[in-house]
């Protein structure tokens, strides 16, 4: 492994000023270039597309229709909010009663809320062993949330040498850890490498229940609910607002709003950000980043890249490979985005007639009434293919904001799991519209009226997620978010301190620690490495 890991001073003084360049204007792309700007650097965020904000970008796909990529948007950091002064810049964000609610054609839904009493008293309907339960299964992942919270603006320690600030730090989250009391300590160490469906048997008896807590933790992941390690991501989603289960929190003007907001306050701060600008090569010069080259041929000198793409896309796409010690472009070649995905954005004339009341559709809504389900949802892509019955997890964004849709109309927004980037049989190109037309008789078992209300639809393949969002692999998360690809590993260990193994090229995207969401942390945690490895540069 290379061991460059402290950065080299600048050749001159002089060369710092305005060249550092950030890769993507996506939400961490934006975070990070607020707070370089803000610390008196004046960072150029070059996006390829025409518009910026990435998988927050709100566009029109069907007229009069417009939806994103996310289905919901946070919780953004709040220290972030703070420190940026994004209220000031029109940021204004609401979280829904309910959080989830989960569909199943012959039983009643099962609605997880925000009050955790409230669930339980609804749970009654269900299973009374069940509404017992779960104030104590909230309140132990609100405990074990709070121990873990520190972790996620964190800069993983140099496992290999931990400094002393390090081992300060993490003996300081240790100490929390201790403070949880022996049960949830247990709980802890045991809810880590467990499979989510285990976590969730342990726990509750209904079935649709059990699915809804297994969902969590296999959103956006080529894994089921019986693999090992699944619980991770709701022990990452317990850190992150205290719940096992993933919110619906959402932004006034759609999630957009949010990235608006950060653009405008890193412009205020003085960074620029320019659109239609696709960077085709990073450029080196004697081991470090010297530039880029935009795919119109301009160069643009650089001391500081900072990207916002996948580590894989940066590293073996962007880069020359042969710039990279042969072991590390191994490891990162292995690091794992096969994404399974896909997205399909409806236009309604009207709110289809769903099997439950339509308060509960201002959440998250959920198909995938069993463990079993949803196992057997990923065995089709095991093998190459789509499901036949997907897991489904979509929002109605236009229950908050009309202006999506023409009025009384609606756009529903939809992830489906299980499609695999590779295909066994024929490609996506081809197929798109198959598992489209396949996700729409799965909803439609659901909200009979659904298929003569639809008045356009928009299929975002996999590939799609690859050619047009940059997310290699189509992995929403920028890499798979199991245990050996998180925290100090996250992407590689030795390197989840957000430098690279070539001098003044930086990763803040999704690919970094901790991952997926949006939340904002890991443009977050880059920029203040970043902020302190150029602070010593001009020294």
């Amino acid at each position: 492994m290379t061991e460059t890991k402290a950065p080299p001073s600048f050749r001159s003084a002089g060369a710092l000023q305005k060249n550092v360049i950030i890769i993507g204007a996506g939400h961490n792309g934006l975070v990070a270039a607020a707070y370089l700007a803000k610390a008196g650097f004046k960072p150029l965020v070059l996006e390829r597309r025409n518009v910026i904000g990435g998988a927050c970008a709100t566009e029109e796909f069907h007229p009069g229709f417009h939806a994103s990529l996310a289905n919901s948007a946070g919780p953004l950091v709040p220290q972030i909010i703070t420190d940026l002064q994004l209220t000031q810049h029109g940021l204004q964000s609401f979280v829904p009663e309910v959080r989830v609610c989960a569909l199943r054609p012959d039983a009643p839904a099962v609605c997880i809320y925000e009050d955790a009493q409230r669930t339980a008293r609804e749970l009654t309907v269900v299973s009374s062993k069940d509404a017992a339960a779960y104030p104590e299964f909230a309140a132990a992942f609100a405990r074990i949330g709070r121990a873990l919270r520190p972790l996620l603006t964190l800069t993983p320690p140099d496992l290999d040498a931990p400094s002393k600030s390090e081992l300060w730090q993490l003996g300081k989250i240790g100490w929390g850890v201790r403070g949880l009391g022996k049960r949830d300590e247990y709980r802890l160490l045991r809810y880590g490498p467990m499979a989510v469906a285990d976590l969730a048997a342990e726990w509750f008896e209904n079935e649709l229940l059990r699915a809804t807590v297994a969902a969590g933790g296999i959103f956006g992941a080529f894994a089921g609910p019986w693999s090992a390690g699944t619980n991770a991501p709701l022990l990452l989603q317990a850190a992150h607002d205290g719940s096992a289960i993933r919110p619906a929190n959402s932004i006034k003007g759609n999630v957009s709003a949010l990235t608006k907001a950060l653009a405008d306050a890193a412009t205020s701060f003085g960074a620029q950000i320019r659109t239609d600008a696709d960077v085709a090569q990073i450029t080196t010069t004697d081991g470090r980043v010297s530039g880029v080259v935009l795919s119109t041929g301009e160069e643009l000198p650089a001391w500081t890249v900072i990207s916002d793409h996948d580590p894989g896309s940066t590293l073996l796409q962007l880069m020359d490979p042969g710039e990279l010690d042969p072991t590390f472009r191994t490891m990162i070649s292995n690091y794992r985005v096969k994404g399974a995905v896909a997205k399909l954005n409806l236009a309604v004339s009207a709110l289809p007639n769903f099997a439950c009341d339509a308060a509960a559709l201002t959440g998250r809504v959920q198909i995938g009434p069993e463990i079993d389900y949803l196992e057997r949802a990923f065995d089709a892509a095991k093998y190459g293919d789509f499901s036949p019955r997907p897991f489904i997890e979509m929002t109605i964004p236009s229950l908050h904001d009309p202006t999506l849709a023409p009025q009384g109309a609606h756009v529903i927004s939809i992830h489906a799991q299980f499609a695999p980037y590779k295909l066994k049989q024929g490609d996506w190109d081809s197929r798109g519209e198959e598992f489209a037309a396949t996700v729409i008789e799965t909803l439609a078992e659901y909200a009979p009226d659904l298929k003569q209300l639809i008045v356009g639809q928009q299929i975002i393949t996999p590939v799609d997620l690859e050619r047009t969002y940059g997310m290699a692999g189509g992995h929403i998360h920028h890499g798979e978010m199991s245990l050996d690809q998180l925290f100090a590993f996250r992407p590689l260990i030795g390197w989840a301190q957000y430098r690279t193994p070539i001098a003044g090229l930086y990763l803040c995207g999704a690919g970094t620690h901790p991952g997926g969401g949006i939340t904002g942390a890991s443009g977050f945690n880059a920029s203040r490495e970043i902020i302190k490895d150029l602070k010593l540069r001009k020294q």
